[in-house]
Protein backbone atom coordinates (compact mmCIF):
# COMPACT_ATOMS: atom_id res chain seq x y z
CA UNK A 1 0.00 0.00 0.00
CA UNK A 2 2.88 2.40 0.82
CA UNK A 3 4.45 1.72 -2.57
CA UNK A 4 1.10 2.43 -4.24
CA UNK A 5 0.87 5.76 -2.43
CA UNK A 6 4.43 6.67 -3.39
CA UNK A 7 3.69 5.96 -7.04
CA UNK A 8 0.66 8.25 -6.88
CA UNK A 9 2.74 10.99 -5.24
CA UNK A 10 5.22 10.77 -8.11
CA UNK A 11 2.47 11.12 -10.70
CA UNK A 12 0.71 14.47 -10.13
CA UNK A 13 -0.95 14.31 -13.51
CA UNK A 14 -3.19 11.56 -12.16
CA UNK A 15 -5.11 14.28 -10.36
CA UNK A 16 -6.52 15.09 -13.79
CA UNK A 17 -8.20 11.69 -13.75
CA UNK A 18 -9.84 12.40 -10.40
CA UNK A 19 -7.34 10.40 -8.31
CA UNK A 20 -6.40 11.86 -4.94
CA UNK A 21 -2.77 11.49 -3.97
CA UNK A 22 -2.47 8.82 -1.32
CA UNK A 23 -6.01 7.52 -1.84
CA UNK A 24 -6.18 3.98 -0.58
CA UNK A 25 -8.79 2.68 -3.02
CA UNK A 26 -7.71 1.35 -6.39
CA UNK A 27 -8.83 3.47 -9.36
CA UNK A 28 -11.84 2.16 -11.23
CA UNK A 29 -11.13 0.43 -14.56
CA UNK A 30 -12.20 3.46 -16.59
CA UNK A 31 -9.78 5.70 -14.72
CA UNK A 32 -6.92 3.23 -15.13
CA UNK A 33 -7.63 3.01 -18.85
CA UNK A 34 -7.57 6.78 -19.16
CA UNK A 35 -4.30 7.01 -17.25
CA UNK A 36 -2.72 4.44 -19.56
CA UNK A 37 -4.01 6.33 -22.58
CA UNK A 38 -2.59 9.64 -21.31
CA UNK A 39 0.77 7.98 -20.65
CA UNK A 40 0.79 6.61 -24.20
CA UNK A 41 -0.02 10.04 -25.62
CA UNK A 42 2.73 11.56 -23.49
CA UNK A 43 5.33 9.04 -24.68
CA UNK A 44 4.46 9.49 -28.35
CA UNK A 45 3.59 13.19 -28.49
CA UNK A 46 5.85 14.48 -25.70
CA UNK A 47 8.99 14.69 -27.88
CA UNK A 48 7.06 16.54 -30.59
CA UNK A 49 5.64 18.99 -28.03
CA UNK A 50 9.18 19.57 -26.77
CA UNK A 51 10.23 20.59 -30.28
CA UNK A 52 11.99 17.38 -31.29
CA UNK A 53 10.53 16.49 -34.67
CA UNK A 54 12.76 14.17 -36.72
CA UNK A 55 10.71 12.41 -39.41
CA UNK A 56 10.91 9.01 -37.69
CA UNK A 57 9.35 10.35 -34.46
CA UNK A 58 6.61 12.13 -36.37
CA UNK A 59 5.83 9.03 -38.42
CA UNK A 60 5.87 6.80 -35.33
CA UNK A 61 3.41 9.02 -33.43
CA UNK A 62 1.11 9.35 -36.42
CA UNK A 63 1.03 5.62 -37.09
CA UNK A 64 0.62 4.55 -33.46
CA UNK A 65 -2.16 7.05 -32.69
CA UNK A 66 -3.93 7.00 -36.03
CA UNK A 67 -3.30 10.70 -36.60
CA UNK A 68 -2.49 12.34 -39.95
CA UNK A 69 1.04 13.70 -40.20
CA UNK A 70 -0.38 16.75 -41.93
CA UNK A 71 -3.59 18.25 -40.62
CA UNK A 72 -5.07 21.17 -38.70
CA UNK A 73 -3.73 20.91 -35.15
CA UNK A 74 -3.75 23.13 -32.08
CA UNK A 75 -2.21 22.70 -28.65
CA UNK A 76 -3.96 23.49 -25.36
CA UNK A 77 -2.10 24.24 -22.12
CA UNK A 78 -4.10 24.32 -18.88
CA UNK A 79 -2.77 25.67 -15.61
CA UNK A 80 -5.31 23.76 -13.52
CA UNK A 81 -5.43 20.39 -11.79
CA UNK A 82 -7.90 18.87 -14.20
CA UNK A 83 -9.26 19.58 -17.67
CA UNK A 84 -12.85 18.69 -16.91
CA UNK A 85 -14.26 15.19 -17.25
CA UNK A 86 -15.63 15.45 -20.75
CA UNK A 87 -12.70 17.36 -22.19
CA UNK A 88 -10.58 14.25 -21.74
CA UNK A 89 -12.90 11.96 -23.70
CA UNK A 90 -10.84 9.84 -26.11
CA UNK A 91 -11.32 9.84 -29.84
CA UNK A 92 -13.43 12.19 -31.95
CA UNK A 93 -16.23 14.18 -30.32
CA UNK A 94 -19.43 15.49 -31.94
CA UNK A 95 -17.84 18.77 -33.08
CA UNK A 96 -15.29 16.81 -35.13
CA UNK A 97 -12.26 17.41 -32.91
CA UNK A 98 -10.03 14.73 -31.46
CA UNK A 99 -8.33 15.40 -28.11
CA UNK A 100 -5.09 13.74 -27.01
CA UNK A 101 -4.43 14.68 -23.36
CA UNK A 102 -0.84 14.13 -22.30
CA UNK A 103 -1.42 14.36 -18.53
CA UNK A 104 1.27 16.36 -16.76
CA UNK A 105 3.30 16.39 -19.95
CA UNK A 106 4.42 20.00 -19.62
CA UNK A 107 7.77 20.74 -17.99
CA UNK A 108 5.97 22.75 -15.30
CA UNK A 109 3.38 20.04 -14.67
CA UNK A 110 0.58 21.75 -16.58
CA UNK A 111 -2.02 19.78 -18.52
CA UNK A 112 -1.33 19.64 -22.25
CA UNK A 113 -3.55 18.44 -25.09
CA UNK A 114 -2.95 18.03 -28.80
CA UNK A 115 -6.19 18.73 -30.65
CA UNK A 116 -6.88 17.52 -34.18
CA UNK A 117 -9.30 20.23 -35.15
CA UNK A 118 -12.65 19.86 -36.79
CA UNK A 119 -14.24 22.37 -39.15
CA UNK A 120 -14.92 24.88 -36.35
CA UNK A 121 -11.25 25.42 -35.56
CA UNK A 122 -9.57 26.56 -32.33
CA UNK A 123 -12.44 28.83 -31.32
CA UNK A 124 -14.65 25.79 -30.81
CA UNK A 125 -11.89 24.02 -28.88
CA UNK A 126 -11.65 27.01 -26.52
CA UNK A 127 -15.43 27.11 -26.14
CA UNK A 128 -15.50 23.41 -25.27
CA UNK A 129 -13.01 23.94 -22.45
CA UNK A 130 -15.04 26.86 -21.10
CA UNK A 131 -18.18 24.71 -21.15
CA UNK A 132 -16.38 22.11 -19.01
CA UNK A 133 -15.19 24.66 -16.46
CA UNK A 134 -11.52 24.24 -17.29
CA UNK A 135 -9.03 27.06 -16.93
CA UNK A 136 -7.08 29.13 -16.96
CA UNK A 137 -5.75 27.95 -20.27
CA UNK A 138 -4.16 28.97 -23.55
CA UNK A 139 -4.91 27.72 -27.05
CA UNK A 140 -2.37 27.96 -29.84
CA UNK A 141 -3.02 29.09 -33.40
CA UNK A 142 -3.57 26.38 -36.00
CA UNK A 143 -0.47 24.57 -37.25
CA UNK A 144 -0.37 22.35 -40.30
CA UNK A 145 1.37 19.21 -39.11
CA UNK A 146 2.49 17.08 -36.17
CA UNK A 147 6.03 18.32 -36.80
CA UNK A 148 4.93 21.83 -35.77
CA UNK A 149 3.55 20.85 -32.36
CA UNK A 150 6.62 22.24 -30.57
CA UNK A 151 5.93 25.74 -31.88
CA UNK A 152 2.22 25.39 -31.12
CA UNK A 153 3.04 24.27 -27.56
CA UNK A 154 5.20 27.35 -26.96
CA UNK A 155 2.52 29.66 -28.32
CA UNK A 156 -0.20 28.03 -26.22
CA UNK A 157 1.99 28.56 -23.15
CA UNK A 158 2.39 32.22 -24.09
CA UNK A 159 -1.38 32.55 -24.47
CA UNK A 160 -1.81 31.09 -20.97
CA UNK A 161 0.50 33.77 -19.56
CA UNK A 162 -1.89 36.46 -20.81
CA UNK A 163 -4.66 35.22 -18.51
CA UNK A 164 -5.40 37.58 -15.66
CA UNK A 165 -4.01 36.28 -12.34
CA UNK A 166 -6.61 34.30 -10.45
CA UNK A 167 -8.94 33.93 -13.43
CA UNK A 168 -10.21 30.76 -15.07
CA UNK A 169 -10.41 32.17 -18.57
CA UNK A 170 -9.56 30.23 -21.71
CA UNK A 171 -7.84 32.40 -24.30
CA UNK A 172 -6.62 31.94 -27.84
CA UNK A 173 -3.26 33.48 -28.67
CA UNK A 174 -4.70 35.24 -31.70
CA UNK A 175 -7.08 37.12 -29.37
CA UNK A 176 -4.24 38.33 -27.14
CA UNK A 177 -1.34 39.23 -29.44
CA UNK A 178 -0.47 42.62 -27.85
CA UNK A 179 -0.55 41.09 -24.36
CA UNK A 180 1.48 38.14 -25.67
CA UNK A 181 4.20 40.54 -26.75
CA UNK A 182 4.25 41.98 -23.22
CA UNK A 183 4.51 38.64 -21.43
CA UNK A 184 7.21 37.51 -23.87
CA UNK A 185 9.41 40.42 -22.72
CA UNK A 186 8.59 40.94 -19.04
CA UNK A 187 11.41 43.45 -18.51
CA UNK A 188 9.96 45.67 -21.24
CA UNK A 189 6.47 45.20 -19.84
CA UNK A 190 7.66 46.39 -16.43
CA UNK A 191 9.39 49.37 -18.02
CA UNK A 192 6.32 50.26 -20.06
CA UNK A 193 4.09 50.15 -16.99
CA UNK A 194 6.43 52.39 -15.01
CA UNK A 195 6.93 54.85 -17.88
CA UNK A 196 3.28 55.25 -18.86
CA UNK A 197 1.40 54.65 -15.61
CA UNK A 198 4.10 55.67 -13.13
CA UNK A 199 2.28 58.72 -11.65
CA UNK A 200 -1.01 56.82 -11.71
CA UNK A 201 0.49 54.02 -9.62
CA UNK A 202 1.38 56.47 -6.84
CA UNK A 203 -2.28 57.32 -6.21
CA UNK A 204 -4.32 55.85 -3.40
CA UNK A 205 -5.69 52.44 -4.46
CA UNK A 206 -9.32 53.62 -4.57
CA UNK A 207 -8.57 56.59 -6.82
CA UNK A 208 -6.27 54.53 -9.05
CA UNK A 209 -8.92 51.84 -9.42
CA UNK A 210 -11.53 54.46 -10.31
CA UNK A 211 -9.42 55.96 -13.11
CA UNK A 212 -8.31 52.59 -14.47
CA UNK A 213 -11.87 51.27 -14.42
CA UNK A 214 -13.09 54.34 -16.28
CA UNK A 215 -10.42 53.91 -18.95
CA UNK A 216 -11.34 50.23 -19.33
CA UNK A 217 -15.04 51.06 -19.68
CA UNK A 218 -14.32 53.80 -22.22
CA UNK A 219 -12.21 51.43 -24.33
CA UNK A 220 -14.78 48.63 -24.11
CA UNK A 221 -17.45 51.09 -25.23
CA UNK A 222 -15.52 52.05 -28.36
CA UNK A 223 -14.38 55.42 -27.04
CA UNK A 224 -17.91 56.60 -26.23
CA UNK A 225 -18.07 58.62 -23.02
CA UNK A 226 -21.86 58.39 -23.00
CA UNK A 227 -21.93 54.60 -23.21
CA UNK A 228 -19.15 54.35 -20.64
CA UNK A 229 -21.18 56.58 -18.30
CA UNK A 230 -24.20 54.30 -18.68
CA UNK A 231 -22.08 51.27 -17.88
CA UNK A 232 -20.49 52.96 -14.86
CA UNK A 233 -23.82 54.51 -13.75
CA UNK A 234 -22.49 58.01 -13.60
CA UNK A 235 -22.83 61.23 -15.63
CA UNK A 236 -21.06 61.59 -18.97
CA UNK A 237 -19.19 64.63 -17.65
CA UNK A 238 -17.87 62.50 -14.78
CA UNK A 239 -16.35 60.08 -17.28
CA UNK A 240 -14.79 62.94 -19.25
CA UNK A 241 -13.34 64.50 -16.09
CA UNK A 242 -11.80 61.20 -15.00
CA UNK A 243 -10.27 60.63 -18.43
CA UNK A 244 -8.81 64.16 -18.44
CA UNK A 245 -7.35 63.46 -15.02
CA UNK A 246 -5.77 60.26 -16.35
CA UNK A 247 -4.38 62.11 -19.38
CA UNK A 248 -2.84 64.70 -17.09
CA UNK A 249 -1.20 62.07 -14.89
CA UNK A 250 0.22 60.04 -17.76
CA UNK A 251 1.08 62.91 -20.09
CA UNK A 252 -0.68 61.06 -22.92
CA UNK A 253 -3.77 62.00 -24.87
CA UNK A 254 -6.54 59.57 -25.71
CA UNK A 255 -7.08 61.49 -28.96
CA UNK A 256 -3.59 60.79 -30.30
CA UNK A 257 -3.40 57.25 -31.75
CA UNK A 258 0.22 56.53 -30.82
CA UNK A 259 -0.28 57.73 -27.26
CA UNK A 260 -3.50 55.73 -27.03
CA UNK A 261 -1.49 52.62 -27.98
CA UNK A 262 0.85 53.35 -25.05
CA UNK A 263 -2.10 53.59 -22.68
CA UNK A 264 -3.74 50.40 -23.93
CA UNK A 265 -0.51 48.42 -23.65
CA UNK A 266 0.14 49.81 -20.18
CA UNK A 267 -3.39 48.80 -19.20
CA UNK A 268 -2.65 45.25 -20.39
CA UNK A 269 0.62 45.23 -18.46
CA UNK A 270 -1.22 46.34 -15.32
CA UNK A 271 -3.88 43.66 -15.81
CA UNK A 272 -1.22 40.97 -16.09
CA UNK A 273 0.41 41.85 -12.79
CA UNK A 274 -0.79 40.24 -9.57
CA UNK A 275 -1.24 43.64 -7.94
CA UNK A 276 -4.78 45.04 -8.01
CA UNK A 277 -5.30 48.25 -10.02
Amino acid sequence: MHAHRARDARAPHRAAAGILVGHQERPDPGTEQRMRRETRYEVLLGPLLAGRNPPDLVERAARALGLPERGRYAVVVLDSPEPGPSAATPGPVPDGTRWCWCGGGDASGREVAVVLLGPAGPARAAARLRERGAGPGGVSPVVGSLAELGAAHRLAGTALLTCEPGSREIVRLDERLPAALLVSRPELSTRLLAEVFGPLLTLAPAERSLLVGTLEAWLECGGSAGRAAARLRCHRNTVCNRLRRLEGLTGRSLSRPRELVDLVLALDALRLTSAPP
